[in-house]
């Protein structure tokens, strides 16, 4: 009985030429972007030697003199790799969890307004930040909180009050570098929950309205849990990235201001700093391996434990 199985079971499962014949327009489709992560994601992984090389243009990716983990040494001597690190890690928890509540928020209130024109335009508003480049962003606060010709400081004037120079000002950058980022992503991440509520089954919301569910128990009994496994995606997405910083916000912003670096240094804006100071490719591709590396221990330790908890929530 068993063998007939086995027999019944092999004769049951197609070819891999079957396979191909029958999908092949499929497969197709799918070809160009099995190409576009082979060519741009796969291929260059091969350049994590650089990281254990002494880098030189004669010699190229492949042929410069091996020095093992020379690079990271170097790296860990410069005093700096634990403060960018700490930074990066602190800045993008608190981003990922304003914007979490602030997307999730700003998804359930426009889905509550009635009014259809009012809707789109404050969705529309919401959304031009994202397509606004952080060269833009940072011109514009620059000409906002310029000591000497700042809008902010000549209304300060006006009232009697004392200039502020930002740009010397370590302490309130946190609290700048959080409300841009929410200001430029939280329109983008809204729709996504946006859709994400749009598809769920209204029926539940009917029977709870015939049930005499208030507004706010409905946001809070159906709504909320429906957004869960969106919102578990979201995270572990956004975990996966936790050591790797917005380069364009913490760079075009800042500027150069050395007395800002303690505070708003990331492990991006280090990197690109140590390559432009130094030129020593070897050492910064030693720090892009060492952020790599703690991204992907980070998100297989937390979908691990998601995992556990609830496998339906895991991403892989």
């Amino acid at each position: 009985m068993k063998n007939m199985t086995k027999t019944k079971h092999k004769k049951l499962k197609p070819s891999f030429k079957k396979v191909i014949r029958k999908h092949w327009l499929l497969l197709l489709m799918l070809a160009p972007a099995v190409l576009y992560v082979i060519i741009f994601s796969y291929i260059p992984m091969t350049g994590i030697v650089m990281a254990f090389e002494k880098y030189n243009y004669k010699g190229g990716i492949y042929r410069s003199p091996w020095v093992g983990l020379n690079n990271f040494k170097a790296l860990m001597l410069s005093g700096k790799l634990g403060l960018v690190t700490r930074n990066t890690l602190l800045y993008n928890i608190v981003f990922i969890a304003l914007g979490l509540f602030t997307e999730v928020g700003v998804a359930i209130l426009l889905n509550e307004l009635r009014s259809k024109i009012f809707k789109k335009t404050a969705q529309s508003i919401m959304f031009l930040p994202y397509f606004i480049s952080w060269v833009v962003a940072g011109a514009i606060m620059y000409n906002i909180f310029n000591y000497e010709k700042g809008v902010f400081n000549h209304l300060l004037s006006i009232i009697h009050l004392s200039p502020v120079d930002i740009y010397n000002t370590p302490n309130v950058w946190p609290v700048i570098l959080v409300f841009l980022k929410l200001w430029k992503s939280v329109g983008y991440g809204s729709v996504i929950y946006l859709a994400a509520i749009t598809g769920l089954d209204q029926e539940m919301f009917e029977a709870a309205s015939i049930d005499g569910a208030s507004a706010w128990q409905k946001i809070r009994f159906l709504t909320i849990p429906s957004l869960v496994p969106t919102m578990m995606t979201m995270t572990l997405l956004a975990l996966g990235n936790i050591f790797r910083g917005d380069f364009g916000l913490f760079y075009q912003t800042v500027k150069s201001s050395a007395i800002l670096q303690p505070t708003t240094e990331i492990i991006d804006t280090y990197i690109f700093k140590l390559l432009i100071g130094t030129g020593d490719v070897g050492v910064s591709a030693a720090s892009g391996l060492f952020q790599s590396v703690l991204c992907f221990f980070t998100i297989t330790t937390v979908n691990a434990v998601v995992k556990k908890i609830n496998p339906d929530y895991a991403l892989f």
